[in-house]
C-alpha cells in the first residue's frame, strides 16, 4: 500500500521494528492459543469432566501436528510470494473461532475437529510467518530482532497458561476458552492486515545491512564524501539448499529437538499432578519453563554474532536433555521449577538459533520456501513427541520414561548439528545468449 511506503519514510526509525512489534502482539496472544503449554493446563480437567484418556486428548496435537507437515511447504511459497500479512490476520481469526469453539464440546471428535485445524495453524503460518517476517527484513540485528519476539513468545506462554489456569479455578475450562479466543480477535486481525509488510524492497527501503561503517574518499572536487558499502548476502535456491549437508543435519536437529519440547511441554503439568502437587503449583511449571525461555533469549542473540550457531545449537540440545533427566527425576515444588528452566533455556536457544541458522546459511530470497520444507520434520517430531509421552503414561502410569528417552533424543541431536558447517556460496548459473 501506498500509505504504508509513506507512514514508512516519515518515521524516525526503521519501518522494520514495525513488524518486530506486529509479532510481539501476535506471540503475546494468537500463538499462545493453540501452543501446548497452553492446553497442557486443560489436560487434566478436561479429561477428567470427559473421561478422556491422556493418549486420546495427546493424539490431537499430534494429528494436528501432521496435517501442518502437509501444509507447511505451501505456506512457505506464499510467504516468499505474498508476504506474512493477509495469512496471520487469517490466521488469528480462524484461531480466535476455533478457540471458542472448544468451550462448547463433549465428545472426543468434536475436540478433534476444532483442535486439530488449531494446532495446524499454530505449527504452520505461525510456526513460520513470524520468524519470516522478521528475517526478510533485518541482517544485521536479525539475532536481536529474534530475541525480541523470542522474549515475547516466552512471556506469553509464561503468562497466558497462568490467566487460563486462574479463569478453570475460578468458573470452567470452558470459560476460559471463550477468553482466549475473544482476546485473539482483539489482538490478532486488523494490525497484522494493516502494518505487515513482505520485504523492504517492497516498499523501495534498503534491508538492515550487514555492518555499514561509514567512510570516506576523496572526491573530484577535492572535498571527502561519505561511501555506505552495500551487503552482500548469498541466496540459495530450494535445489541447491538441498545439496548441502547443513540442510539435512539441521532439518534432523529439528525433527529431535521438537520432539522433545513438544512432549515435555504438554506432559509437564500432569507429571507434576501425577506425583501429588496441586494443579496451581503444578501450571507454575509452565510460567518457569516459558520465562526461562523469554529470558534465554537475549542471552543467545548475544553471542549468536560471536559463536558459531552450531556449537550454539549443541549447547542448547545439551541443556534440554540435562533438562529432561531433571524433569523425570523430580516430583516436589522447587526441583520442578530448575527442572522447567533447564528445559525452557534450552528450547529458548532451539526457537532463536535454528531460525538465524536457516536465515544466515540460505538467504532472504527463497527462506519462506526452504522452511516451509524443513518444518515438516520440526512439526512432525512435535506431533510425536506429546503422543509419545501420552501412551507411555497410559501404560506406565507415570512420565519417567519417556522423558528419559527425550534426553536421549535431545543428546544425540546435539552431537549430530556439530556436523553443519556453513554451506558454501551456491555456484552463479550463467545462461547462453
Amino acid at each position: 500500500m501506498a500509505w504504508r511506503s509513506r507512514m514508512a519514510r516519515s518515521l524516525p526509525f526503521y519501518y522494520g521494528w514495525v513488524i518486530v512489534a506486529n509479532t510481539v502482539s501476535l506471540s503475546l496472544s494468537t500463538r499462545t492459543i493453540m501452543a501446548v503449554a497452553m492446553l497442557s493446563v486443560f489436560v487434566v480437567p478436561m479429561t477428567e469432566e470427559l473421561g478422556w484418556s491422556r493418549g486420546l486428548f495427546s493424539g490431537a496435537v499430534s494429528l494436528g501436528g501432521l496435517c501442518a507437515v502437509i501444509t507447511s511447504p505451501f505456506v512457505g511459497r506464499w510467504l516468499d510470494r505474498f508476504g506474512a500479512g493477509a495469512l496471520l490476520a487469517a490466521s488469528s481469526a480462524l484461531t480466535g473461532f476455533l478457540a471458542m469453539g472448544l468451550s462448547l464440546i463433549s465428545y472426543p471428535w468434536a475436540f478433534y475437529a476444532l483442535y486439530v485445524p488449531g494446532r495446524m495453524i499454530f505449527a504452520g503460518p505461525l510456526e513460520l510467518g513470524l520468524p519470516t517476517s522478521i528475517s526478510n527484513w533485518f541482517i544485521r540485528r536479525r539475532p536481536l530482532g529474534l530475541a525480541i519476539d523470542a522474549v515475547a513468545k516466552g512471556a506469553g506462554l509464561g503468562i497466558m497458561p497462568l490467566v487460563a489456569q486462574a479463569i478453570i479455578a475460578g468458573w470452567d475450562w470452558r470459560t476460559a476458552w471463550v477468553c482466549l479466543g475473544v482476546l485473539t480477535f482483539i489482538v490478532g486481525v486488523v494490525p497484522s492486515l494493516m502494518l505487515m509488510a513482505r520485504r523492504p524492497e517492497d516498499m523501495g527501503l534498503e534491508p538492515d545491512p550487514a555492518p555499514r561503517p561509514t567512510g570516506a574518499v576523496p572526491a573530484q572536487d577535492g572535498e571527502r564524501q561519505d561511501v555506505t558499502p552495500q551487503v552482500e548476502e548469498t541466496n540459495f535456491t530450494v535445489r541447491q539448499a538441498m545439496g548441502t549437508r547443513a540442510f539435512w543435519i539441521l532439518t534432523l536437529f529439528s525433527a529431535g529437538g521438537y520432539l522433545v519440547q513438544a512432549g515435555i511441554s504438554l506432559h509437564q503439568v500432569p507429571h507434576y499432578i501425577n506425583e501429588g502437587l496441586p494443579g496451581p503449583q503444578a501450571a507454575l511449571m509452565v510460567s518457569a519453563f516459558a520465562f526461562s525461555q523469554m529470558l534465554s533469549g537475549p542471552v543467545w542473540s548475544a553471542v549468536g554474532r560471536r559463536v558459531q550457531v552450531r556449537a550454539l545449537l549443541a549447547a542448547a540440545g545439551f541443556i534440554v536433555a540435562a533438562g529432561a533427566i531433571a524433569t523425570a527425576a523430580s516430583s516436589t515444588l522447587l526441583p520442578g521449577l530448575a527442572a522447567a528452566v533447564g528445559v525452557g533455556s534450552g528450547v529458548g536457544g532451539l526457537h532463536l538459533l535454528l531460525r538465524l541458522a536457516w536465515a544466515d546459511y540460505y538467504g532472504r530470497e527463497h527462506l519462506g520456501t526452504i522452511r516451509g520444507i524443513t518444518l515438516s520434520a520440526q512439526v512432525g517430531g512435535q506431533a510425536l513427541g506429546p503422543i509419545i509421552a501420552g501412551v507411555a503414561f497410559d501404560w506406565t502410569g507415570g512420565y519417567q520414561w519417556p522423558f528419559l528417552l527425550f534426553a536421549g533424543v535431545a543428546s544425540l541431536s546435539g552431537l549430530l548439528v556439530l556436523a553443519a558447517t556453513p554451506p558454501r556460496a551456491p555456484a552463479p548459473v550463467f545462461q547462453e545468449r
